[in-house]
């Protein structure tokens, strides 16, 4: 069996309805990274200076020394910036994600966020990489950071989000901590569950596009107007999207060393007022996020068409396509994941078995179709699928002339062509059934047998869509 573990589609075309309160547009979600402290120093045990996120173009680490330079950069965000978007921000509920290590070393700064009603959630241990950590070594890593944050906020924290993370980092959060919510992800713009650390998790999706630390990267902002206009363009965006009634999400990042610093922040200011000059905007914490949704999309419950064993996925899916339990059981052994787990995404798996079979096989799904309001159905002995289409059509409810007339084309279709006529009934009416038996009995046989498996195909997933929803 063979699972491809990365969920490609999501939402799709239709995602959920937010249902935001009080029928807001958008939900502004602000971050405030508190890592000064946090970072890669060899005072705080590391084995060499930082060299992400800073003024400093193409900085390197310098193996067992101290920069002076960047630890004095970070400095100024603990300093100063953390300050001025205090007064920025003091009365709006942000999240701040917060090192552990280094909130254990801002006291003040730490008082002024409980005093502003913030989110404080866990930024990890230490502002480092986690890629190359074993499982274990990053476990207990986790598990120090909640309990120094505990110890050092008052409250353990309800959210986490690493970002310089492994592929293991959501299973651990999640196994580890009982969040509301998990952020290492920049996925979607709005939650979403996953199966992770052997639960239910919840996922609020980051960001790094609207995130002023495209100031401190070559391909980012220069000047203050560019993120200020990216700012706006994103809310105005996602703010139509809100009206036309599909609210979503918009991430903020900050960084004390990058935004607090004045012509950043002047230029975060404009796009604040921006924002407020709008109806409808929800300015919340992603804890307040994640709360609410929650209780507005719990977790699916039931075991997911990826997730099945064989003998459950046959058993679920081998009647889609009719009394052809082999299309089932070969779709199963296909590359299946999350972004099959939609009728879909199911109906594409199914259909990859049907096209690429033989057309003695293929032959042998069109034969196995009984005729349409034909001596099956008469007697009864038809699949429940297609007795409720055929019911649905009203083919159940025939006068003595319209049966005559069915059992008359369904005998002449057949002998001409080998198969009986196949036709989504479910799309049709009595009346545009009939009109299509007429018109297309003249058809020759490879235009019809290629007719009868696009019907084959379109009538499966008409079942999926009943069965797991369109």
């Amino acid at each position: 069996m063979t699972r491809y573990p990365r969920d490609m589609t999501g939402y799709g075309a239709t995602p959920p309805a937010a249902n935001w309160p009080n029928g807001a547009k958008i939900a502004v979600q602000i971050v405030l990274n508190y890592e000064e402290g946090g970072e890669n120093n060899i005072l705080h045990g590391d084995a060499a200076s930082e060299a992400f996120l800073s003024e400093i173009t193409g900085a390197a680490p310098w193996v067992g020394q101290r920069h002076w330079n960047m630890e004095s950069i970070y400095e100024y965000g603990s300093r100063a910036g953390f300050w001025r978007v205090h007064r920025l921000l003091k009365d709006i509920p942000i999240t701040v994600y917060g090192v552990a290590t280094a909130l254990s070393r801002a006291p003040e700064h730490v008082a002024a966020m409980k005093g502003a009603g913030w989110e404080i959630a866990s930024h990890g241990l230490k502002w480092v990489e986690h890629k190359d950590m074993s499982p274990d070594e990053e476990q207990a890593q986790i598990r120090e950071a909640i309990r120094l944050h505990t110890e050092v906020v008052g409250t353990p924290p309800r959210g986490w989000y690493t970002g310089r993370c492994s592929m293991n980092t959501v299973d651990l959060a999640a196994a580890e901590g009982d969040f509301a919510y998990v952020a290492d992800s920049y996925a979607d713009d709005l939650p979403y569950w996953v199966k992770a650390g052997g639960k239910d998790q919840l996922i609020v999706p980051y960001t790094m596009d609207c995130n002023d630390m495209r100031f401190a990267i070559q391909a980012g902002y220069t000047n203050g107007e560019q993120f200020e206009s990216y700012l706006k363009d994103s809310f105005d965006m996602l703010y139509a999207e809100g009206q036309e009634g599909a609210p979503k999400i918009l991430s903020i990042g900050l960084h004390c060393r990058l935004i607090g610093r004045p012509g950043r922040a002047a230029a975060f200011k404009r796009a604040l007022e921006h924002f407020s000059k709008h109806e409808g905007v929800w300015f919340a914490t992603r804890e307040e996020i994640a709360d609410h949704w929650a209780k507005e999309h719990p977790p699916m419950q039931g075991v997911a068409p990826s997730e099945m064993n064989k003998d459950t996925f046959v058993a679920e899916f081998g009647g889609i396509f009719e009394h052809s339990a082999w299309i089932a059981e070969g779709a199963f052994d296909l590359e299946l994941g999350p972004t099959h787990d939609t009728a879909t995404g199911v109906h594409s798996a199914l259909a990859r078995v049907f096209r690429s079979a033989s057309e003695e096989q293929r032959l042998g799904v069109l034969t196995a179709h009984p005729d349409l309001a034909g001596k099956l159905a008469a007697a009864g002995r038809l699949t429940a699928e297609s007795t409720s289409e055929q019911a649905g059509a009203g083919l159940d409810m025939l006068t003595d002339e319209e049966r005559e007339s069915f059992t008359a084309l369904n005998e002449s279709y057949t002998t001409k062509h080998g198969f009986p006529f196949i036709i989504a009934v479910r799309d049709n009416t009595k009346a545009s059934i009939m009109e299509a038996f007429e018109r297309r009995i003249g058809n020759d046989r490879d235009t019809e047998f290629a007719e009868a498996c696009r019907q084959v195909e379109r009538i499966a997933e008409l079942r999926l869509q009943e069965k797991l929803g369109a």
